[in-house]
Order: structure tokens, then C-alpha cells, then sequence
């Protein structure tokens, strides 16, 4: 049966029906508003802070481990094999953690919308913390698995429990934070990932003079070393298990489970109370109390108004959540998916494919000296010194130039300054590369430091903040992870494809055409930046348009 209406009926029924979406949006803007920095806040930040030291320590220690394991098993090899990892190893250890984090980055992410933040984050630590002191005790197992592959297994699985990290702690602290600082706090735990950074080559240091002694007499020394380097990434994990473990999801994200309508994002079953307060208001034509501090809606027409016919079931339909397909099938939200995917892909083929090489920057410009007639502990640590200062000059204060002015600035701006200034440090890397060295290591230096400075003051903070914030709140940790494992994807490309390439002519002669290549990627992702939308100063339902999740 169906019912003839006039246009302020019209109009009256489509108040009611947004009533409750309207009522969420309002209770969802007041946490906003009253979000402020108290022990537990400060707590939670430095739990998530301490993650991401933990995770670039355990990503980039194997640096050091690589040149370690050259010395450990390849000391009597001859020639320039001599204490060095072959290429297929080298490259085996470290994309393993790449990979692995690729994969934890979708499936976590995606269990962190379902099952909750949270839990799954506690388990990503256990995962992490187990592998990683699985990993210091690898060894050859049989004929045939030897070192390499058995620590590759492992650090495949590491990089499983650090993958969560990367979706779940953006989630966690955006939903946590208020509107005004929610940038500059994201930007500031992901940030410890540059002290993490340094920790590496320090901690290497500290064992090195350990042993010092032991190592120029006996070279397989170093076997402990690289042992206890990689040990030690365990204990900043294992120091906020508890603090994990306890934590407990955010507001925001319970209120959107409870009011969620239906049990799942892929399920058609109604919110029951959401349907009976929808029925009772499109039939009443009353407001739910809390709609009275909303907006007024506007005034009816005046009497006499055209009259229309409009046909509603006797039983008013209830809005339905769109599944994370439906959302996003709609070109208006997968480009920003596209987006955000994109610029992280192509900033990660550049900045991993630089970050663990290091070593050839560093022997580049003359530092480290010679592999074969240095003794192996002054050699290691002149390679660990040089990562300090290679990080304390360009990439440390880039993180937090970042965090500083993210809220002034804003995520689009500080991401296209970065990328556009790469594009140009790249050429200029790549086209000058041997000329510069030639002339100036100095230059070099300068130049190379200047481009870390611009990764993180710019698309490395950037990529891992946005969709932490531009996606709805059900599909937030998923997009997150989407985004994340395609940077993920761009390292493995990097260190498993680009740098493969490496020593065409020479040892070591393409990196000048490796550098010019990662100039194109920056351009890639100055240009798919512009699909991404501004979060600053907004609400993460404004930002995402919340009406948009329904239909």
C-alpha cells in the first residue's frame, strides 16, 4: 500500500530517517572536543612510540648483521668474495622482513576492524618477540638450509608481527587523539622509527668494543655479535608487553561497533534498534531528544505548495552500512584508497631501497675502508658510525620538522613539498652522480643528507598519517594495511628487483641510473597525491563524509 504526501512530509521524513546517523556524528564530534592529554593518553603514545623504535631497529640492524655474517662465513673466501654475503643471500635476509610485513599489514589490518584494535596488536607483539629471539639463534639445519634460509624464515615471520604495527598503532592513536593535535601525534610516534634508526648501529657499537679483543684474534667472534644485535631487538618489546596487553580500543571505534547496522560490514542484518528508533520516528515525525542540540533542520514550505506523490512501504526500509566493497567501488573514495596506495609504494622504492644499502653510500664516499685488509671490528663500527651520522644529519630531524608542523602546514602540503623536492635531489644525484663524487664528498654528503631530510619531512610521515585518517572508521586498520603493504610491496621491488641491478658494468656502477629511477617513483607520487584529500583541522567523519558509508 502506499501513501500520497506533500512536500513538507517529504522533507519532515527525510529529517527523521538521517536522525540517527546525525546523533552519532554529534556524540563521535563532542570526543573530539573533549579529548585532552591525561596519563593514560600519554601511556598509549608511549607504547605505540616504542613499537615503531622496535620495528626500525629490527628492519635496519640487518644491515650491520649482513656485513657481520660476510666476516663469520666468508672470511676464507678469495678475491672479492672475500668477507662478503653473496648477492642471492644478502638479498634473502633482507627482504624477508619486507615480505612479511606485507602480509601482516593485510591480514592484521584487517582482523584489527573486525575482531578490534587491540587485541590483535598485543598478538603482533608476541609475534615479534618470539621470532626475533628465534632469529638470533639461527643456524645451518641440514645439508642444504643453511644459515641464511633458516634466519630468512624467521625474519619472514618477524616482519608478520611487525606488520600489524603499521595499521592498528595509526588507528589506535587517531581515534584516541582530538582534531587539533591528532596529525602532530601520529607524526611523533611514527617518528621514533628514526631513533630506532639509530639505535641499530649504537647497540652494534656497544657489543663490538665488547668483544673487540676476541674478534682480531678470532674472527668467528662476530658469531656471538650478530646474535646478541639481533636479541636485543626484543627487549623494547618485551618491555610494553604488559602495557599492550591492557590497552583498551578507543571510544570512537567502540561506539561505531555498537551502532554498526548489522553484526559484520559484509552482513545484511539491521541494527534492531537502530531500525525501531528509525520506524518510530518516520511515523511519529518526532526527534530523538539529543537531535534537539543538533542543527535545526530547514522550515516546510509554505501552505499551498506543489504537492508530490512519493511511495513508501507501509514498513520504512533502514538505512544499510555499504560493505568495504560497495564503498569502495565508487571512484570518489577508491582514488583516495589509489592515492594513498600509490604515493607509498613509490616513496618506499626509494627509501628502502637507499636505507638498506647504506653501505655502499657510506663506502661511496670513502668511509668505510677496505673490507679485505681492515681489521673486521674496526671496519664494522666505522660502518656503524657512519649510519649515525648519515641519520642524525638528514633523517632524524626530518621526523620531527615533520611533527612540528604537520598541523600547520598540512598532510597534502608536506607531501608534496617532499616528494617534488626528491624528484629534484634524485636527478641530481643520479645525473651528477660520479661527477659529485669526484669532486666533493662533501657535496655528496650534503646532498644525500638533504634528500633523507625530505623523505621524512615529507612523504614517509605523511603516508603512513593520511589513511590513518581519510577512510571510515569500520574499514580504517583494513585501508590502512591496503596502504601500508603496498609501500611494503615497493621495498621488496626495490631490494628484490631494482637493486639486482646494481652492478651492471661494475661494481656497483648503476647506482647512478638506480637513483635517476627512483626520481620517476618520487614524480609517481607527487602527481597521485593530488587524490588525496586534506585531514587537517577536521573530524575523521568529516573528513570521510560519514552519510557516504550508508545507502
Amino acid at each position: 500500500m502506499h501513501k500520497v504526501v506533500n512536500t513538507a512530509e517529504d522533507d519532515r521524513a527525510q529529517v527523521n530517517a538521517d536522525q540517527e546517523l546525525l546523533q552519532r556524528q554529534y556524540e563521535l564530534a563532542q570526543l573530539d572536543r573533549t579529548s585532552k592529554a591525561n596519563w593514560e593518553m600519554i601511556k598509549k603514545l608511549t607504547v605505540c612510540g616504542v613499537a615503531f623504535l622496535n620495528d626500525a631497529y629490527d628492519m635496519f640492524a640487518i644491515n650491520i648483521v649482513a656485513m657481520i655474517l660476510g666476516f663469520v662465513y666468508y672470511n676464507d673466501a678469495t678475491g672479492s668474495a672475500k668477507n662478503t654475503v653473496p648477492k642471492k643471500w644478502d638479498t634473502l635476509i633482507k627482504i624477508a622482513v619486507q615480505i612479511g610485513c606485507l602480509l601482516g599489514q593485510l591480514i592484521m589490518g584487517r582482523l584489527g576492524d573486525k575482531i578490534g584494535r587491540t587485541t590483535v596488536y598485543s598478538a603482533g607483539l608476541m609475534i615479534a618477540i618470539i621470532t626475533t629471539i628465534a632469529s638470533a639463534f639461527s643456524s645451518s639445519m641440514v645439508r642444504g638450509f643453511n644459515v641464511f634460509i633458516v634466519l630468512f624464515i624467521w625474519r619472514l615471520l618477524l616482519g608478520f608481527g611487525i606488520g600489524s604495527d603499521y595499521p592498528l598503532t595509526a588507528t589506535i592513536v587517531s581515534e584516541y587523539a582530538s582534531v587539533h593535535n591528532r596529525g602532530k601525534l601520529m607524526a611523533a610516534v611514527f617518528s621514533f622509527q628514526g631513533f630506532g634508526n639509530v639505535l641499530a648501529p649504537i647497540v652494534s657499537i656497544i657489543v663490538l668494543a665488547c668483544f673487540a679483543q676476541s674478534i682480531d684474534h678470532d674472527v668467528r667472534s662476530l658469531d656471538y655479535v650478530w646474535r646478541i644485535i639481533i636479541g636485543v631487538g626484543c627487549i623494547p618489546g618485551v618491555s610494553t608487553l604488559y602495557w599492550r596487553l591492557i590497552m583498551t580500543d578507543s571510544e570512537r571505534f567502540r561506539r561505531v561497533n555498537d551502532r554498526a547496522l548489522g553484526p559484520s560490514d559484509e552482513s545484511t542484518t539491521v541494527d534492531t534498534e537502530s531500525e525501531k528508533l528509525f520506524a518510530q520516528q518516520a511515523s511519529t515525525g518526532s526527534a530523538s531528544p539529543a537531535a534537539e542540540e543538533l542543527p535545526a533542520a530547514e522550515e516546510p514550505p509554505a501552505a499551498g505548495a506543489r504537492e508530490t506523490v512519493l511511495a513508501i512501504p507501509d514498513e520504512v526500509r533502514p538505512r544499510r552500512a555499504k560493505t568495504f566493497v560497495q564503498y569502495f567501488s565508487e571512484w570518489r573514495h577508491l582514488k583516495v584508497l589509489l592515492g594513498a596506495s600509490i604515493a607509498w609504494f613509490s616513496l618506499d622504492v626509494a627509501f628502502y631501497g637507499i636505507n638498506l644499502n647504506s653501505s655502499i653510500v657510506i663506502g661511496a664516499i670513502g668511509f668505510a675502508g677496505d673490507i679485505r685488509a681492515d681489521q673486521p671490528s674496526r671496519y664494522i663500527i666505522r660502518n656503524c658510525l657512519g649510519n649515525i651520522i648519515i641519520n642524525l644529519l638528514g633523517s632524524v630531524p626530518g621526523y620531527w620538522i615533520s611533527v612540528f608542523t604537520i598541523e600547520r602546514l598540512g598532510r597534502v602540503r608536506i607531501q608534496l613539498l617532499g616528494f617534488a623536492a626528491l624528484t629534484v635531489l634524485y636527478l641530481i644525484l643520479g645525473f651528477g652522480y660520479h661527477q659529485i663524487l669526484d669532486k666533493s664528498s662533501g657535496a655528496f654528503i650534503f646532498l644525500f643528507s638533504l634528500a633523507q631530510l625530505f623523505q621524512n619531512f615529507g612523504p614517509n610521515v605523511t603516508t603512513f598519517v593520511i589513511p590513518g585518517e581519510v577512510f571510515p572508521t569500520r574499514f580504517r586498520s583494513t585501508a590502512h594495511g591496503i596502504s601500508a603493504a603496498m609501500g611494503k610491496l615497493g621495498a621488496v621491488a626495490a631490494q628484490g628487483g631494482f637493486f639486482q641491478l646494481k652492478d651492471i658494468g661494475g661494481k656497483d656502477e648503476w647506482i647512478n641510473r638506480l637513483l635517476q629511477i627512483f626520481a620517476l617513483f618520487m614524480l609517481l607520487g607527487f602527481l597521485v597525491t593530488f587524490w588525496i584529500p586534506e585531514s587537517k583541522g577536521k573530524t575523521l567523519e568529516e573528513i570521510c563524509d560519514e552519510r557516504e558509508e550508508f545507502y
